[in-house]
């Protein structure tokens, strides 16, 4: 069986810290060990743990194993996704016993059979593996978060799985298309809320005059159209996580009723005088810099600081270049699936050309590249040439010279998509402003997006 996963070894006998090394350094990719469980916290900051294997006694002359069963709940509030196998003597089989009720996996008692340890071992494993492909699906469902393995985003990683078990609001920010969405549904699916609903919010969409409507509800009869009662979404995310989407494009006048609802937590239905309470986990999300923007007058400055507990931001794509060929990989299975093809992969040139791009547009841009390429492909193997980039990628975001007569004439999709990115680039990512700039409505500028992989 092929080595996989990293274990965390704490016990403070040097002696049974070098055999565990040794035992199982053949079932494990990586063991990491500890002689006090004092640095697991930090340790945890910097590395994913999928088991930790941990003795329940470590202060000299102190049998009660109470010390084990606190740096269990420690491990739990900081990991819930990691394992945690009890290491106890005779003795202490009863604590164990309320280790497993407290959240630990197994417990292995001292002096240990090596069979029994590495069957223990390997099934709590199999419990983190479990638990990571529910909370992402498999490889070729299109909408599951995908993390990859470059340096650039494991911290982002673990500080996601640090902060999902807790209803600290998030502010995640990003380029378009790095998958904010994604993180967002992610953090919902590993939070404790996993089985309320997720309400998202696009707030540039909402026009000013419906905003409370939208978010808050209304009474029958509050205004003309009202026919009904309505109901928001703060009260259709209760119990669950409310997401809002480009929080940046909500106008400056009405982030302070946002703000009362947030602060009170308590929100009044249009035409009713009735506060009525709301227990949401509010995650917000923009490719724009907020700070700037309240440095300009743009966005409230206690606004931001109620929406920006915890703070996520994705890398791009052209930081995390080691991701772009799995990626791929995986909108390969997904289209292959979706249109029928049998494409086993990449021709080495295609995979050049996949690395050597900029990739502007983040993941966002290769799922559409992939898409349009697994339509063109012909054979076994996805071809260089069904790469299809869109020249205005290359072009830098203020380049705005007129084209010279020696310039290759431009195809009607390749200047739609220039006069789309230059529009977003001028309303400084604002899509609403983009699509009234554009003359077209905001779904459209969407669809629009899509095709071009903007």
């Amino acid at each position: 069986m092929a080595k996989q996963g990293t274990l965390l070894v704490v016990d403070d006998n040097q002696n049974i810290l070098t055999s565990l090394q040794y035992l199982l350094s053949e079932y494990f990719d990586r063991i990491i060990t500890l002689g006090s469980p004092v640095t697991i916290p930090s340790l945890f900051r910097q590395e994913s743990i999928d088991v930790v294997l941990l003795d329940m006694n470590f202060s000299s002359g102190i049998n009660s194993g109470n010390e084990g069963l606190y740096w269990l709940r420690e491990i739990k509030r900081l990991r819930p996704q990691t394992q945690v196998v009890l290491f106890t003597a005779y003795a202490d089989i009863d604590l164990a016993v309320t280790g497993i009720k407290e959240g630990a996996s197994d417990f292995v008692v001292k002096p240990w059979d090596n069979a029994k340890l590495v069957r223990t071992l390997q099934e709590a494993y199999g419990k983190t593996k479990g638990k990571r492909q529910a909370a992402a699906p498999s490889e070729q469902a299109g909408g599951s978060m995908y993390w990859g393995n470059s340096q650039a985003i494991r911290p982002l990683r673990m500080l996601v799985e640090k902060v999902s078990s807790t209803d600290a609001n998030i502010l995640i920010t990003g380029e378009n298309g790095t998958g904010k969405d994604m993180l967002a549904r992610e953090i919902h699916r590993l939070s404790s809320r996993h089985t309320k609903p997720l309400v998202t919010v696009d707030m540039g969409a909402i026009t000013e005059s419906l905003f409370e409507s939208e978010l808050f509800g209304h009474v029958k009869g509050s205004f003309t159209d009202a026919h009904a009662d309505r109901v928001g979404r703060f009260e259709a995310a209760d119990g669950g996580t409310l997401f809002l989407d480009e929080i940046a494009n909500l106008p400056y006048h009405l982030q302070a009723k946002l703000l009362t609802a947030i602060q009170k937590r308590s929100f009044i239905k249009v035409g009713s005088n009735t506060p009525q309470p709301t227990d949401i986990r509010l995650i917000c999300a923009t490719n724009r810099d907020l700070e700037e923007m309240v440095r300009k007058g743009e966005f409230r400055e206690d606004l931001l600081y109620r929406i920006n507990t915890i703070h996520l931001h994705i890398p791009s794509l052209r930081e995390r270049r080691e991701d772009i060929v799995p990626l791929a990989k995986r909108f390969l299975a997904q289209y292959n699936t979706q249109y029928g093809r049998a494409l086993e992969g990449f021709e080495p040139e295609a995979l050049r050309k996949l690395l050597d791009h900029p990739w502007y547009g983040n993941i966002r841009e290769l799922q559409h590249t992939i898409e349009k390429a697994v339509i063109l492909s012909e054979g076994n193997e996805l071809k260089a040439d069904c790469l299809q980039f869109s020249a205005a990628q290359h072009q830098p975001a203020d380049d705005t010279h007129c084209p010279s007569d020696d310039m290759p004439i431009q195809t009607l999709d390749e200047m739609e998509c220039s006069l789309v990115k230059k529009a977003i680039d001028q309303c400084n990512g604002n899509l609403s402003q983009a699509a009234a700039q554009l003359g077209v409505t905001r779904q459209t500028l969407y669809n629009k997006m899509k095709r071009y992989g903007i």
